[in-house]
């Protein structure tokens, strides 16, 4: 949020208290009042403090995905009910798509030993932790595993060949991939 100071990210996450939802509901509406056109930090920053209030270690998009654009100009208890429903809503979505992704990447993490690469593991661990990968990301400091450009490319297809990466863009050139 290079938009914000550090010191008014922090002002606003400290802005609510109580239960998580009532409290996200409470930083939504105060960024969104100290800062009309912020509606993105205030999703964000909402669903920041709804994770920590319930002791997830994952920020989890519930409310920037179930509020709608009407939900957040609403305030105090409207706003509350709102989020209680947004949450509601995305959260079968939500749970759908992180059980899938769990699927993917036990299947990318079973594959890894039969992997020939020397850096294969590496390499996994970087498509394990990041939404999407470059071929060259595997080659080129600081985060590359040291695969030459085209072993990085064979690297990718063969894990799209063994399913358990796709190729997110659909393109023959500059390709992205991931779980």
């Amino acid at each position: 949020m290079p938009h914000h100071s550090p010191d008014q990210i922090g002002i606003w996450l400290k802005s609510g208290q109580g239960a998580p939802i009532p409290r996200a509901a409470k930083v939504i509406e105060t960024v969104i009042a100290e800062a009309p056109r912020a509606e993105t930090t205030a999703l964000i920053l909402g669903d920041a403090v709804l994770a920590d209030g319930l002791g997830w270690d994952h920020v989890i998009p519930l409310l920037a995905t179930g509020l709608t654009r009407r939900a957040l100009g609403a305030t105090g208890a409207e706003l509350r009910d709102a989020c209680h429903r947004a949450i509601l809503r995305s959260a079968p979505d939500t749970l759908g798509l992180a059980a899938d992704l769990a699927r993917r990447a036990a299947r990318l993490r079973a594959v890894t030993p039969k992997l020939r690469a020397k850096p294969a593991a590496a390499a996994v661990a970087l498509f394990l932790t990041r939404d999407a990968i470059a071929p060259l990301a595997l080659s080129t400091p600081p985060d590359g595993v040291g695969l030459s450009d085209r072993a990085a490319r064979r690297f990718c297809d063969r894990l799209v060949d063994l399913g358990v990466v796709r190729e997110l863009t659909g393109r023959d050139s500059f390709r992205l991939y991931g779980v």
